[in-house]
């Protein structure tokens, strides 16, 4: 039985993911899973950058759309339902492509969730009051002085992560990082990853650039009709909490947009810092397709080769 495969493709916001991943599933004859944990959310449209409808019916995609902002959903959930869609894939190809870049929902597929350690009575009702009376920037300051390391790749405008992380070390006063051991869990399938990353001052201004593309596109207004429901999860996320500060009269339009801006690069920074731990990953330019495509067919070939 030939060996299946998931080509991975991640990278930073704006670098170019969609493209890629389109015309790799494209020259594979394939179909496409999305890792991106924005775009999950049908009621998400503008701020996510979300693959428009030509570019969807390009190539059929999953796990797009295919959640309310409503819904309670997490990571481990997804880990059941993105496997139970692959399986389902691969019962047709041989080869699956898999786009995003959430570092946490990625790693979970290929890899498998760490088992974190069991949280002390009473630790995550005491982070949920905290967030409450004293805001998301103190739990955060917290985490950088527990766990830099954490700290760096953690999406810190994301409370369920912060708070994940302290409940943790709060229980067992050892960093959260010390218990992701990121032992590889087994897997029905192979994994090629390709990363995309461009000279920093060109993703910084391709994001800025996305940004007003975004806000002419009517953010401000989609933003204001989530502001209701602003403590959703899906809600706590670059690119709709910065407007609602905005919209609750804590800064004006042009801070919330330099806001925008600068989360947006800081989060790009992030993803950088996650995805470039897997030592897996070949890193290319997304200018340059015919290198991309190369490279997975190479790494197609030695893998059939060694059958």
């Amino acid at each position: 039985m030939l060996k299946k495969h998931l080509i991975c493709v991640v990278g930073p916001t704006a670098v170019g993911k969609t493209a890629i991943g389109i015309k790799l599933a494209q020259a594979l004859q394939t179909e496409i899973v999305s890792a991106d944990s924005r775009q999950f959310y049908r009621e998400l449209q503008i701020g996510t950058a979300k693959p428009d409808s030509s570019e969807l019916n390009q190539v059929p995609h999953h796990c797009i759309n295919s959640l309310s902002i409503h819904d309670n959903y997490d990571v481990g959930r997804y880990e059941k339902e993105a496997l139970a869609k692959l399986d389902e894939l691969f019962q047709h190809h041989g080869q699956v492509v898999l786009v995003g870049g959430s570092g946490l929902f990625v790693d979970a597929v290929c890899l498998g969730l760490d088992d974190l350690p069991r949280v002390k009575n009473g630790v995550r009702e005491g982070l949920n009051s905290e967030l409450e009376t004293k805001g998301l920037d103190v739990l955060v300051d917290e985490l950088k002085q527990s766990d830099p390391e954490y700290y760096e790749i953690v999406d810190r405008k994301n409370p369920q992560r912060v708070i994940r992380a302290l409940e943790v070390i709060r229980s067992t006063d050892k960093p959260f990082s010390s218990f992701r051991k990121r032992t590889p869990k087994q897997r029905p399938f192979e994994v090629i990853s390709v990363g995309l990353e461009l000279d920093r001052g060109i993703l910084y201004r391709r994001i800025d650039e996305r940004m007003d593309v975004m806000i002419a596109n009517g953010l401000f207004k989609e933003a204001e009709g989530f502001l209701p429901f602003k403590e959703l999860n899906a809600l706590q996320t670059v690119g709709y909490t910065e407007i609602f500060g905005y919209l609750e009269g804590s800064y004006d339009k042009e801070e919330a947009i330099r806001l925008l801006k600068r989360n947006s690069r800081r989060y790009a920074k992030r993803q950088l810092t996650w995805f470039k731990r897997n030592e897996c990953t070949e890193w290319f330019n997304p200018s340059n397709f015919e290198n991309i495509h190369t490279y997975v067919k190479n790494e197609l070939e030695l893998s059939k080769s060694k059958d």
